[in-house]
C-alpha cells in the first residue's frame, strides 16, 4: 500500500559560483527514505587541453537513484550534464566572456537537483589560453518567474519590481545573451497596488523587467476577454500559449497571442511556447474564457505544445523553452508527482521546461531523448516574486546540440545586494501614492498572524482560522443555516505580507515586534483580491454531500476547491477514492446530516454558485440571491470585533484515515 508523506522545504546552501551568492531551494519529504540527492565530494578541477577538467566522488545511493550529474560555473559558463553511469570525469569548456569562475557538480535525481559542491580551485577565464579553442559553444542565460499575482512592492517576503529590474539588469551584464520569461499568473489574486489598477501596474513593471515572453495562467482570466486583451495591447512582450481551441479573440491591435515566439541572442535563435492549465476551466468565473469567437477550450494534453516546438524548430529555432503553467504537488513513495513532472516527460523537442501554478520549488533533469539530444531541465519557482530561476544553457552551435544546462535559484537576500532600480522604484511608488489614503485606513487589531499558506497550504487542506471567522461573520450577517467558501479565495495572511502601508505609526509583524497588530483596508483587500460577491441560496442535503466531496476532491491538498465552513460539521478520509472521501456530516449539536431532500439555507460566493472550482450541479445559479462584497462582509466584521484573538480550531473539520 502506498503511502503520502507530509512534506516540507529545505533550504540547502549552495556555494557563490557567480556575482550573486546563490541559495537552491529544494522539496524533500520528512521520511529520509525519499529525498533529493546529496551533494558530490572531492571535487577536483584542473586546466586541460580543451577546456578544465573537473573529476568528482559520486553522491550516496539514494532513493529516487541518481540519474546524472550537472557541471557547470556559473553565468556565461558552458554547463554540461552526463549520465549518473558516466565516468566522474568532465571537461567543461570556457568560453570568451567568463569571469573568474569556480567549477561546481550538482547531483540529479527524479525528485531534485542536490547543493552544489565546489571544485578545489577557481579560475580567471581570461588568464586562460582555452578561450579561443571554444568559439563553437554559445552561453544563453534565462531569467524566470512564475505566479508573481502582481506582488511587485516589495514587502518582507518579495523582492519586488524595483529589485528585480535591478538584479536581472546585473544578470544581463553577466550574460549578454539573456532571455527573459515568465510561466503566467503574473496577475491575478494580487495586491492592490495591481488589481485596483485593473492589474496594469504590473505590466508596466514585466516591461521595465525586459521580459521577452511570458504564458498564460488561469489568473490571468480572472477578469474577462475584453481585460485579457488590454493586457496583451500593454505589454511590450509576446505572449505564448498552444493549447488553447483559439486565438482569434486574444489581439489587441497589432499584438496578437500566439502558440510560439523565437527571440535571437547571440546569433543563436532561441524559441519560447508556452500551455496552460486545463483547470483554469473550472478555476475562474463561468464565461471569462468567452469572447466574440466562442469560448475557448483548453487541452490538458501535449498536442499543442508538440506542435508549437516543432513549429518553432522548423522556424529555425536552434533551442526550445517552454513555459508550462503545471506544477509539481508532492512526493509519493519516493516519485515526483504533479501535473508538471506528468507533461515534461510527454513533451518533446524542448531543451528547458519552466512549470509554475503550484508555487513550489522543484527542479531536476529529464533523460536524454536521443544520443543526438542532451538532458532536458525542468525548473518550477516559488510564488509573488519571492526568488526567480537564473538557467544557463550551452549550445554548440557547430553541431546544433545542447551540451547542459543549470539552474540557480536567486533569492530576495540576494537580489538585495543591488541597488533598486529608480525608475521601477518610482513606479510602485506612483501607485502606492494614490492607493494609501484609501487602503492605510485601520479597521481594527489582531491578537497574532492568521496564518496562510504552507505545503500543503493550510486553507487547502483543513480548517483554518482565517477561514472560521470570515466564514462565521457570514452566517452571522446573513442569519443562514450554513456557510460554505472555497479555501482558494483566501490570498494572504492577515495582516497581509504582501502589503506595507505608507502609514508607519501602524503596528505591524516584523521582527521582535510582538502583537496585537493594526489592520487596515489594504490587509481586508489583499487576503481577498477577487472583487466576489456572498450570494445566498438554498441547498439539500444530498447537494451538500456531494459538494463537500468535491471540496475534498481534486488535487486534494493542492486545489483551491477545500471548503471553509461555517454551521456545521464534516469529517473526511483523503486516502479514499474520489467521490466517497466524506465520512460523516453533522450539524454542530452533532446530528447527522443525511443525503436526502431537505433543505437547508446557505451562503456561498456567486464564484461558487456559477460553478468555480468544480462547483458544477450544486449550487442554483437561478434561485441565488448575490448580497455584498465578501471584502466589504470581511471589513465590518473586523471593525465590529475591534481586537480579534486569532481563534482556535473547534473541530469543525476533521481529518481521518
Amino acid at each position: 500500500m502506498k503511502t503520502t508523506y507530509t512534506l516540507k522545504r529545505v533550504l540547502v546552501a549552495a556555494s557563490a559560483v557567480a556575482a550573486l551568492a546563490v541559495t537552491v531551494i529544494t522539496p524533500i519529504a520528512q521520511a529520509v527514505t525519499y529525498s533529493a540527492p546529496s551533494a558530490p565530494t572531492k571535487v577536483v578541477a584542473n586546466e586541460g587541453t580543451n577546456g578544465i577538467t573537473v573529476s568528482w566522488t559520486p553522491s550516496a545511493a539514494t532513493t529516487p537513484e541518481i540519474t546524472s550529474y550537472i557541471v557547470s560555473a556559473g553565468p556565461g559558463s558552458c554547463p554540461v550534464i552526463v549520465p549518473a553511469t558516466a565516468k566522474s570525469v568532465v571537461t567543461i569548456p570556457v568560453l570568451a566572456g567568463q569571469k573568474t569562475f569556480t567549477p561546481v557538480v550538482q547531483a540529479v535525481s527524479a525528485y531534485g537537483i542536490s547543493a552544489a559542491a565546489k571544485a578545489n580551485k577557481s579560475f580567471d577565464a581570461t588568464k586562460l589560453t582555452l578561450a579561443s579553442l571554444n568559439a563553437d559553444y554559445k552561453s544563453i542565460q534565462f531569467l524566470q518567474l512564475s505566479d508573481l499575482h502582481g506582488a511587485i512592492d516589495v514587502s518582507s517576503t518579495s523582492i519586488g519590481a524595483a529589485g528585480l529590474v535591478a538584479a536581472w539588469n546585473n544578470d544581463r551584464v553577466l550574460n549578454p545573451n539573456t532571455v527573459a520569461v515568465t510561466s503566467g499568473d503574473n496577475i491575478g489574486a494580487a495586491p492592490q497596488i495591481s488589481s485596483a489598477f485593473e492589474e496594469l501596474p504590473t505590466i508596466e513593471a514585466l516591461n521595465l523587467m525586459k521580459v521577452d515572453a511570458s504564458t498564460f495562467g488561469n489568473h490571468e482570466h480572472d477578469r474577462d476577454i475584453a481585460h485579457v486583451q488590454k493586457v496583451v495591447g500593454a505589454s511590450d512582450f509576446q505572449w505564448v500559449v498552444s493549447n488553447y481551441s483559439s486565438l482569434k479573440d486574444l489581439v489587441s491591435g497589432s499584438k496578437a497571442v500566439k502558440p510560439y515566439t523565437i527571440v535571437t541572442r547571440g546569433g543563436v535563435k532561441i524559441g519560447i511556447v508556452g500551455s496552460n492549465t486545463e483547470s483554469t476551466v473550472e478555476q475562474v468565473f463561468p464565461g471569462n474564457l468567452k469572447g466574440a469567437s466562442g469560448t475557448i477550450a483548453i487541452d490538458p494534453g501535449v498536442t499543442g505544445i508538440n506542435q508549437a516546438i516543432a513549429d518553432a524548430r522548423a522556424a529555425g529555432a536552434q533551442v526550445v523553452i517552454a513555459l508550462v503553467h503545471q506544477g509539481w504537488t508532492e512526493n509519493l513513495d519516493g516519485v515526483a508527482q504533479g501535473r508538471l513532472p506528468d507533461l515534461a516527460s510527454q513533451i518533446k523537442g524542448a531543451n528547458v521546461i519552466f512549470g509554475g501554478h503550484s508555487h513550489l520549488v522543484y527542479s531536476t533533469a529529464l533523460p536524454a531523448e536521443s544520443l543526438r539530444s542532451s538532458a532536458t531541465l525542468v525548473a518550477e519557482v516559488r510564488n509573488a516574486g519571492v526568488e526567480y530561476t537564473r538557467t544557463t544553457l550551452c549550445l554548440n552551435t557547430k553541431t546544433g546540440r545542447v551540451k547542459g544546462s543549470a539552474v540557480e535559484y536567486i533569492s530576495k537576500a540576494d537580489a538585495a545586494k543591488f541597488t533598486p532600480d529608480a525608475t521601477a522604484a518610482a513606479l510602485v511608488k506612483k501607485y502606492k501614492d494614490q492607493l494609501a489614503p484609501k487602503l492605510d485606513v485601520k479597521i481594527g487589531t489582531v491578537s497574532a498572524v492568521f496564518p496562510r499558506g504552507g505545503s500543503p497550504a493550510v486553507e487547502r487542506s483543513g480548517e483554518t482560522p482565517l477561514g472560521n471567522f470570515t466564514a462565521d461573520a457570514i452566517r452571522a450577517k446573513y442569519k443562514t443555516d450554513f456557510v460554505f467558501l472555497n479555501g482558494g479565495g483566501i490570498r494572504n495572511t492577515f495582516p497581509a505580507k504582501t502589503y506595507t502601508p505608507l502609514d508607519k505609526t501602524l503596528v505591524r509583524p516584523a521582527t521582535s515586534v510582538a502583537g496585537p497588530y493594526d489592520v487596515t483596508v489594504g490587509d481586508a483587500m489583499t487576503v481577498f483580491p477577487f472583487g466576489n460577491s456572498v450570494s445566498t441560496t438554498t441547498i439539500t442535503g444530498a447537494l451538500l454531500w456531494k459538494a463537500l466531496e468535491n471540496g475534498v476532491g481534486g488535487a486534494y491538498p493542492a486545489d483551491g476547491r477545500f471548503p471553509q465552513i461555517s454551521g456545521f460539521k464534516f469529517s473526511f478520509d483523503s486516502s479514499k477514492p474520489l467521490g466517497s472521501r466524506v465520512v460523516s456530516v453533522t450539524t454542530l449539536d452533532g446530528k447527522a446530516i443525511a443525503k436526502d431532500s431537505t433543505v437547508y439555507t446557505v451562503a456561498t460566493l456567486d464564484y461558487v454558485v456559477q460553478g468555480g472550482d468544480g462547483y458544477v450541479g450544486v449550487f442554483s445559479p437561478a434561485t441565488a440571491k448575490v448580497r455584498d462584497l465578501l471584502v466589504d462582509v470581511f471589513i465590518e466584521a473586523v471593525k465590529a470585533a475591534k481586537t480579534i484573538t486569532v481563534p482556535v480550531a473547534d473541530g469543525r473539520t476533521t481529518k481521518v484515515g
